[in-house]
């Protein structure tokens, strides 16, 4: 058999990992990058460098400060607690929170320079033809930010699914629960399983080449449309 069960089991866990925080990043992002081009504000300086905080970071400094954030002593873990929802490590929820900011400048940087390259002058256009800001954004921004997005989701999704340091920091070992893909391959290593391990690993090296593939791929058609 190429994969085990408990290999299936972390991938199937990976991709609802994946795919759950590309859509709250999704959600979360596009405002967050289009307030960053459009604003003249003081903070966008620092709050642009808390986005891109996870690129510079150790991803197990930004894990033991988020375990100590959602811990029961923590400030996230005090008001998880006050809303009867328990402590979040060791739980698929926590993976969710810590991904969702250890994947933010994935999602948010691509938007960002896809809003700067439209410009002003077809928000100016719209403005004249009678267009609020928000149908402006909805009709002339977002598809002519199209390839952005698309370059957002495809980077979100597979950094997602690569992470190791704070998804090992903030969820732990537990099978069927935060055992992700990278966490498998360790436990695989580490028992000198070096068969399954390296099958485990070809398929993830394939996954991303394909996927990395399509979005080059993709890319020159996007620029003549």
């Amino acid at each position: 058999m190429l994969l085990s069960g408990s290999d299936m089991q972390a991938i199937w866990l990976t991709v609802k990992l994946a795919s759950i925080v590309t859509v709250i990043l999704l959600l979360v992002g596009t405002p967050i990058a289009w307030w960053l081009v459009r604003t003249g504000s003081w903070w966008k300086g620092p709050i642009g460098a808390v986005v891109a905080l996870p690129l510079v970071l150790p991803p197990s400094v930004l894990g033991f400060y988020m375990l100590l954030a959602m811990g029961p002593d923590g400030p996230v873990g005090h008001l998880t607690r006050a809303l009867g929802v328990g402590p979040l490590p060791f739980t698929f929820w926590g993976l969710v929170i810590a991904s969702v900011f250890y994947s933010l400048p994935f999602m948010v940087q691509p938007l960002q320079n896809a809003f700067e390259a439209i410009g002003d002058r077809p928000l100016e256009v719209a403005a004249t033809l009678g267009a609020s800001p928000l149908d402006a954004f909805f009709s002339v921004v977002l598809p002519l930010a199209r390839p952005g997005f698309l370059t957002a989701v495809i980077m979100t999704f597979t950094h997602t699914v690569g992470e190791f340091g704070v998804v090992l920091m903030i969820g732990g070992n537990l099978p069927g629960i935060t055992r992700v893909v990278s966490v498998q391959i360790y436990d695989h290593v580490e028992a000198l399983e070096y068969g399954q391990a390296h099958r485990l690993a070809a398929v993830m090296l394939i996954f991303a080449f394909l996927v990395l593939l399509a979005l080059y791929a993709w890319r020159p058609d996007a620029k003549k449309g």
